[in-house]
């Protein structure tokens, strides 16, 4: 383990999301117990305190101008953006922070920040699963991946929604000291090393405007209402009286899909609030349509590289738990 104390520079901002800056802040300081020498300093474009989202000061070492050149530069998230561009202000801080630093990583939103200095341009990238979209969009050179948990290009680090900033400091510990202290730190914080699957595991059901057609709104209405229902491609434009090749182009146009991989994307929907209700992976393959247990493990496997059984362990509510 190295000697040298390793600096770890935050870049905070009026609104930023209090957990994006603690939740990395306490896997650094866990690894100090362990022999780590991280050295973190907040710091604001300015060097005057900020007010986090929830309304807590948060006090700042200095400004950017006067910090020295960090080993690792992290930009937290906050609701403020995308919600508003990233002022110019913040974005020179942070392109200036970046350039003098050994490694950049981001939480959730602030990819954003990030982005606005053109550090994303040509590189991987996510964000959290809401605003993934927007991030491609606003930055379309970036290659923006919805699902992962945290994503590494070279030097630079983007993580997902909130809690994944664990999961991103961990790793960068990792990467610094190697798996033993790493997963003694998981262990201490009582979390995942490694999490399986993607963030899509965390997403809400149905995600996404409803479907602009009438014909494929009905669709929705009838899947949900009956998801056993016989819905082939035949049945479906019976029900809706059009001819098959109308509705078949009808989804390809508008959503992009098939009418049955749409079928089966709500009924995984639906399955996943049945485990969430606690109901076990045998009934909910039966009351969400799908004709056996295996198909719906398939499902959960392609979707969320997870198990029905391992998704409901984290996620089923604690009165059901307790119910059971």
């Amino acid at each position: 383990m190295s000697t040298d104390p390793h600096r770890v520079a935050v870049l905070v901002y009026d609104g930023v999301k209090l957990l994006d800056v603690a939740g990395p802040a306490e896997v650094f300081g866990e690894a100090n117990l362990l022999g780590a020498d991280y050295r973190i300093a907040l710091v604001s474009t300015t060097g005057a305190d900020v007010t986090s989202s929830i309304g807590m000061r948060i006090a700042v070492d200095g400004g950017t101008s006067t910090q020295p050149a960090p080993d690792t530069f992290l930009i937290p998230g906050g609701d403020v953006y995308p919600r508003t561009p990233v002022t110019r202000e913040l974005a020179e801080a942070a392109r200036d922070l970046a350039a003098r630093a050994g490694r950049v990583a981001s939480v959730c939103s602030g990819a954003f920040v990030l982005g606005a200095t053109g550090l994303l341009d040509g590189r991987r990238a996510t964000t959290h699963w809401k605003i993934t979209g927007e991030l491609a969009a606003r930055h379309p050179k970036a290659l923006v991946e919805p699902d992962a948990i945290y994503v590494r290009d070279g030097t630079v680090y983007t993580s997902a929604g909130v809690t994944a900033g664990i999961d991103l400091a961990l790793a960068l510990v990792e990467e610094d000291h190697g798996p033993d202290i790493s997963r003694q730190v998981a262990r201490s914080l009582v979390v995942y090393l490694h999490r399986s699957g993607g963030q899509s595991q965390f997403s809400a059901p149905l995600q996404g405007p409803p479907p602009r057609s009438p014909a494929l709104r009905r669709v929705v209405d009838l899947v949900t209402a009956d998801p056993a229902g016989p819905y082939s491609l035949a049945d479906l434009a019976g029900r809706l009286n059009v001819s098959t090749r109308h509705l078949t182009r009808l989804f390809r146009e508008e959503l992009g899909t098939t009418p049955a991989r749409y079928v089966e994307s709500i009924r995984f929907d639906i399955a996943k609030s049945l485990l969430d209700q606690g109901y076990t992976a045998t009934q909910t393959a039966s009351m969400a349509g799908f004709p056996s247990y295996e198909s719906l493990r398939r499902v959960f496997a392609r979707e969320l590289s997870i198990s029905p059984a391992a998704y409901q362990r984290r996620f089923a509510t604690a009165r059901r738990e307790q119910a059971g």
